[in-house]
């Protein structure tokens, strides 16, 4: 599989934007650039399989992308909020919080 210049530059920017949004759903704010295209990107690996199970069909185009992901990215922040809430996900603190 080859992929363009420009296919990887509309990846990242979906990754991007849906990562950025999810995190301003769900928590309210971003997660840094690198924290958002890793959420987006995973984001979109959970919409692309999730939403066909559902029967659901967005389009086509780079705004049905960035909702897929935008899906998959709050699906994802969710279930770690979930997780992290029970005590499954220890988040560990470093340093002193002032």
């Amino acid at each position: 599989m080859h992929l363009s210049n420009e296919s990887l530059l509309v990846i990242i920017l979906v990754g991007l934007v849906a990562g950025w949004l999810a995190g301003v759903v769900v928590r309210g704010s971003g997660f840094g650039l690198i924290g958002d295209v890793v959420i987006g990107w995973l984001g979109a690996l959970i919409g692309h399989w999730l939403l066909p199970q559902l029967r659901i069909h967005l389009g086509t185009g780079i705004v049905a992308m960035i909702m897929n992901a935008l899906i998959g990215a709050i699906v994802l922040l969710v279930i770690i909020r979930v997780l992290n809430g029970n005590g499954i996900l220890y988040r560990r603190r470093w340093g002193r919080r002032w």
